[in-house]
């Protein structure tokens, strides 16, 4: 990033637009480009416009961040000082940075862990071994780290991938199974019990999830629940376990896998008076596909709920130098939010260069690949389209109305505290695209590249 995007997140001068881009086939990554010029709409302009509707108000966003798993814990910790800094800040500096202040974290081990570990000996139906000590080893301080150099606006949120195996059906973390009915309450307690150990290490959880991609058997940590299971856990055990510790301001969500079924698993959460009233909303995956029109029919039947993105990543190893990873990511963050979505969470911030380390061999892309072989960070393009999104909309920033004149073009926009209106737009297409600016009276001629992302800012 350049010093002059990195001094900033505020709109130009006003009667100006300030453009920043990132596109395909040139050295421009979140660089800055010459301001636009507002002139009145005396003529009432009619083509190549993108209209921006500020009287209208939709959801107000959380935060945007990443995950902070074992994983990335060891892989930064591999690279030198310099690198490990730069690899912080290029998340979390408010300024230098791309802005993250959310993140996610696992409860025991996850496939983007060294191997299975659960926090209690086997057996131990008392709890009485309980410890996050292996936590302590290299993800607490990550999180630790990014905490303090994000600010006060950080945010932590957990979720488990499988109780301990004596707790399950099938005696073991990996492959499925399920949650035996007698050791409900004993788990509800031990995700109290992570809560009070991480606050005793100085680190909040903001919110819980109580099952990642709780349909799927995999050959990692999983554990299955069907929807009316999950929403008894919570009525039953999970949501008053919480309280009474003290602990019923952090926020639940459920489900925590793909869209294609978020709308059948909000109904059979929320349409239960007694379980509703713990779940502060319904997370989600991307894995099998777009499914935008399902977020806003949760939200249409929901309205008090919350959609949050909870985890996407690029599958199958890394993937240097892909463009259309990150297409993948911009067109869904853009999908997510113009169907309700109140805050976003990557998967893992960093992956070596193999894409883990992953116990099960599960290896991944990540937005910041760093070669523990050479010392060096490599950025991929997912980086920068998320930066375009994350640097710019900030915690507590509105969606506003918005329309294009094509569907070759995608396009949100949001008005941040301060004011300052976001709007972002992709071009996913081989053309440059034209297109008009038009807010309050006012026009703003601009353009975009072929396979490129923009973000605008004015007031």
């Amino acid at each position: 990033m350049n010093e002059k995007d990195a001094s900033a997140y505020q709109a130009a001068e006003a009667g100006t637009i300030r453009l920043v881009q990132t596109a395909k086939d040139t050295g421009e990554r979140l660089a800055e480009r010459p301001e636009l010029s507002f002139r009145d709409d005396e003529s009432g302009h009619e083509n190549h416009l993108i209209n921006i509707y500020d009287d209208i108000a939709y959801q107000t966003i959380e935060g945007f961040g990443g995950a902070l798993t074992e994983a990335s814990a060891v892989t930064i910790a591999k690279m030198s000082p310099a690198r490990q800094q730069e690899i912080i800040d290029a998340y979390f500096d408010p300024k230098k940075g791309i802005g993250y202040t959310l993140c996610r974290s696992h409860i025991q081990s996850c496939d983007f862990s060294l191997g299975n570990y659960a926090y209690v000996e086997d057996g131990d139906d008392e709890l009485a071994t309980f410890t996050v000590e292996h936590d302590r080893e290299q993800i607490l301080p990550l999180i630790r780290r990014a905490a303090q150099k994000a600010g006060s606006e950080f945010k932590l949120f957990s979720s488990p991938w499988s109780p301990p195996p004596f707790m399950k059906t099938n005696g073991q973390m990996n492959q499925g199974g399920r949650l035996k009915p007698e050791y409900r309450q004993a788990w509800a307690d031990m995700f109290v019990k992570y809560v009070q150990a991480y606050e005793a290490e100085g680190v909040k959880i903001w919110a819980l999830s109580v099952q990642n991609e709780a349909k799927a058997v995999q050959t990692w940590d999983s554990c299955v629940y069907t929807a009316e299971e999950e929403k008894d856990f919570v009525r039953d055990h999970l949501g008053p376990a919480l309280e009474q510790a003290g602990y019923g301001h952090i926020k639940v969500m459920v489900w925590d896998h793909n869209k294609e079924r978020v709308y059948e698993r909000a109904v059979a959460a929320f349409t239960d008076p007694e379980a509703s009233k713990h779940i502060w909303g319904i997370c989600f995956h991307w894995y099998s596909g777009d499914h935008f029109e399902a977020l806003s029919a949760v939200h249409d039947r929901f309205p008090d709920k919350a959609l949050f993105f909870s985890e996407g990543c690029q599958e199958g190893g890394v993937h240097l130098g892909s463009w259309a990873t990150g297409e993948r990511y911009g067109h869904d963050i853009l999908g997510n939010l113009n169907h309700w979505t109140t805050g976003w969470t990557d998967w893992n911030i960093v992956l070596d260069e193999r894409g883990g380390p992953n116990h099960v061999g599960n290896f991944c892309d990540a937005p910041i690949i760093a070669d523990t072989t050479t010392d060096e960070v490599i950025y991929e393009s997912s980086f920068y389209y998320i930066a375009h999104f994350s640097r710019y909309i900030r915690p507590g920033a509105v969606r506003i109305g918005s329309s294009r004149y094509t569907d070759k073009l995608e396009q949100t926009a949001f008005r941040n505290p301060d004011g300052t209106i976001a709007l972002v737009v992709l071009n996913r297409t081989d053309a440059e695209l034209p297109y008009v600016v038009r807010h309050r009276g006012q026009l703003a001629d601009s353009a975009i590249p072929a396979h490129a992302i923009q973000t605008l800012l004015f007031r």
